[in-house]
Parts: structure tokens; sequence; C-alpha cells
């Protein structure tokens, strides 16, 4: 079993949404149906373009397993050194307790570093309890309470 992390691209949507799809405690309302294809079309077009968002897939025999993205945030605190936050982590059930999240979050974790970010934040629905212990493991420290105001 070979893994391979890389960064995503146009071919890789549609296995990108059957990773977010395959999601059943986010909510987020993710779906295969054709019909939402121009919108995740144009939200990859919209993270590609971006020189701070990156939108990486997990491979496991050729197939798309995992999907997480990165973006960096340049804040005015330490004298605008860059944070960096992780979100959309999600990996296929069917490939879960493989060691994908933790290999994910690995590279990550890396990549920060080559970008001389100070730290690296994410943020987990409340509900996903089990998220939250594999996260303390890989040394994220709860510190903060998020806050979030819906559009629909």
């Amino acid at each position: 079993m070979e893994l391979l992390i890389r960064e995503a691209c146009e071919g890789d949507i549609d296995g990108i949404v059957e990773c977010l799809a395959d999601d059943t405690v986010g909510g987020h309302g993710n779906t295969t149906d054709e019909a939402a294809r121009p919108r995740y079309l144009a939200a990859f077009a919209r993270i590609a373009a971006s020189p701070n968002d990156r939108l990486y897939v997990a491979e496991l025999e050729g197939e798309v397993v995992g999907t997480f993205q990165t973006t960096l945030i340049t804040v005015m605190n330490l004298h605008g050194r860059p944070d960096m936050t992780i979100e959309a982590v999600h990996v296929r059930a069917k490939a879960r307790g493989k060691g994908v999240g933790a290999a994910m979050m690995r590279f990550a974790i890396e990549e920060a570093r080559r970008a001389g970010v100070r730290l690296v934040q994410l943020t987990s629905n409340a509900k996903r309890v089990d998220a939250h212990r594999f996260y303390e493991r890989l040394g994220f420290v709860k510190s903060h309470v998020g806050f979030k105001m819906r559009f629909d």
C-alpha cells in the first residue's frame, strides 16, 4: 500500500467530491449529483488561482481517498509572519484507520515549516470527538473557541 499525497489537479475533482460527500457528520450538503459539478469546478478554479491556497489529495492505489486544503494567512501579529490554516480534512470511510489522515497532517505540517509559518491551526466540528482525539495525538492543542455566522 503506497500512499501518495500531492497537490490536486482538475481531474481529481470527482474524487475530492466523493471524499466530501462521504462525510456523515459535517452536514455540509456535499453531493456527487452531476448538477452540483459546476459549483465544484468553480471552487477548484478559485483555489487554484489563489497564491495562498493549496488543495491536496491523498491517493491510494490510484484512487483519491483523502483531501485537505491549506491557506497561508499573513497576520500583523509577530511582525507579519504567516499562519497556516488547514481546512476540509476528509478521509473516505473505507480508508480510515490506514494512516491516511496522519500522513496528510504530517504533510501539511511539513509544508507549513517550509513556508516559515508561526503556527498551524485548524477547526473541527464540535461533534467530531474522534477527530479531536486524533488532532491532539498529533500535537494540536485546544486553545481557542471558534464562532461562525452562516449566510445561506
